[in-house]
């Protein structure tokens, strides 16, 4: 039996009452749909109580790798990193200088890969062609140890591929290369035989269907048979019209959206009873943007959540680590509102990446979400990194004392985000401070000015270095980018070269005139002289 939810045991009293209180309409993801970020709160704040934290740590521990087959429309996204410089002087366009090329499992493969991350066992079931792109999108799968054997490989229909063209971590366009025709009645054949089999190895199934043809009715008729068959659950990411082919499934998940579109009902508790009803589900989950999430039973209960406060960078398979994280919790038979929290946790994260991106188990117990964890210790510095470079991500790196943050401060670190896909800050410790500064300073301790640092949205780690330079941090880190102050020029910059030579390049802020910690230590001692 399903475990029981305790009303308070996360935290969460009272989230209904303030969730009923909120009249503004908002757009909502995930999905394809426009979101205005503008309203959403910003990214890395401590998002989470203690005892929600606590619950949390106690969800994922006791987790058991459970056995998830999802099938569904599988995508390969592939992203083109470069910078802009310079409009084309053909058209008034801009010129992206191509610097690397990745591949990522996206679409169905995507959910499968979140499931990975999260522990789970996981394989895929889907179609791909007999072309570059699904020769590609099998060996990534396969790297991520996801079983690709239910994959149906067919001659004359092409891999879904996405190419998005990305610079200084904003997507600037993509382009699609895909057939969106119903698979043919043999590839129909194929794929359900692999399914049918595949019900009595998995312990559940979760549906991707991103409207690209290979979830036909029939398709889907047979696999939620075979699943009610051995009596194992069967769990949607619904999406296009013909939504009755999911009749008898055991739950779905959508955004307010596209539960708009399906029963053409405004108020979201409406239209997930109707759909209920109409798909005979036990119970439907709802993403609702900066609202959060709304969970409706099919006895007529519902639970809602806030949505936990985030900047949004990229909104790219949110939909998918929403779906995995609440699969992963159903799976491991924990109450549904204790899912739909995990769930909500994991969307809070994937939105602060870039691309199609997944949420490992360290990052829902206590990652970037949670400020104390951007802080690297020493010992951390290469894996930490190393992990970073493998993922892809551009790293830029800037360095100071930072002992009273000032606007100053704030352009820099502003500026040196916007130069690649995270920012690492380093200070120097309490003794190089004093070394360097003299007596009295640090005015802050090493812990607090880093603790400063890590509530800024802009920044995603903060190191410690001991040495009065932060050359042995430069070299374990190895950034793409290294930023200083525009006071810098004509100047030697620490770790110009070692960065250079490795590929990196150096640029300088914009220099904010008139301020700096030293003018305003002087101001507030010339004003206790003066009392």
């Amino acid at each position: 039996m399903r475990g029981q939810y305790r009303p308070g045991s996360l935290g969460l009293q009272g989230w209904n009452d303030r969730f009923e209180r909120g009249k503004e309409e908002n757009q909502t993801w995930p999905g394809s749909c426009p979101i205005d970020f503008s309203l959403l709160p910003h990214r890395n704040h401590k998002v989470q109580s203690a005892a929600m934290n606590r619950q949390i740590l106690d969800l994922l521990s006791r987790s058991s790798a459970p056995k998830i087959l999802v099938v569904g429309d599988l995508i390969l996204d592939r992203y083109v990193w470069g910078s802009v410089t310079r409009i084309s002087p053909e058209a008034p366009v801009q010129v992206l200088k191509a610097e690397r090329e990745e591949g990522r499992a996206g679409g169905g493969a995507n959910v499968a890969r979140n499931l990975v991350a999260l522990g789970g066992k996981t394989g895929v079931a889907g179609v791909v062609g007999r072309d570059s792109g699904g020769k590609e999108l099998t060996g990534v799968l396969r790297g991520d140890r996801i079983r690709t054997t239910e994959i149906i490989s067919v001659p004359k229909r092409p891999t879904s591929v996405k190419t998005r063209m990305i610079a200084h971590s904003q997507q600037m366009l993509r382009v699609d290369q895909e057939t969106t025709d119903p698979i043919s009645r043999d590839t129909e054949d194929l794929l359900i035989r692999a399914c049918e089999k595949a019900a009595g190895s998995y312990g559940m199934a979760v549906v991707s269907d991103y409207d690209k043809g290979t979830l036909t009715k029939r398709v889907c008729r047979k696999l939620i048979a075979a699943f009610r068959r051995v009596r194992k659950p069967i769990l949607v990411g619904l999406k296009g019209h013909d939504f009755q082919k999911y009749r008898g499934a055991t739950g779905a998940s959508l955004n307010r959206a596209e539960l708009r579109q399906l029963t053409g009902l405004e108020d979201p508790s409406a239209g997930a009873e109707k759909l209920i009803g109409d798909l005979r589900l036990k119970f439907l989950l709802v993403t609702l943007g900066n609202r959060g999430m709304l969970l409706v039973r099919s006895d007529g209960r519902s639970f809602s959540l806030p949505a936990t406060a985030r900047q949004v960078y990229d909104v790219t398979g949110a939909g998918d680590t929403v779906l995995a994280t609440f699969a992963l919790g159903y799976a491991e038979d924990l109450p549904l509102e204790e899912c739909a929290v995990l769930a909500n946790a994991a969307a809070a994260i994937v939105v602060g990446k870039v691309g199609t991106e997944t949420v490992t188990r360290s990052e829902l117990i206590g990652g970037p979400n949670f400020r104390s964890e951007k802080i690297v210790e020493a010992g951390d510095v290469l894996e930490v990194f190393a992990k970073e470079r493998a993922a892809g991500r551009r790293i830029v790196f800037t360095n100071g004392v930072y002992d009273i943050f000032h606007t100053g401060h704030l352009s820099l670190l502003e500026f040196s985000r916007s130069r690649g896909d995270l920012l690492v800050v380093g200070i120097n410790s309490d003794r190089s401070v004093k070394r360097l500064k003299g007596e009295g300073r640090p005015i802050l301790s090493e812990r607090d000015r880093a603790g400063l640092l890590t509530a800024l949205a802009v920044v995603d780690y903060v190191v410690i270095f001991e040495e009065d330079t932060p050359m042995k941090m430069i070299r374990q880190i190895q950034p793409d980018v290294l930023i200083k102050g525009e006071d810098y020029r004509g100047k030697k910059v620490v770790g110009r070269e070692f960065v250079e030579k490795h590929g990196g390049r150096v640029e300088l802020a914009p220099f904010v005139k008139g301020v700096s910690t030293t003018d305003i230590v002087n101001r507030i001692l010339g004003l206790g002289e003066e009392s």
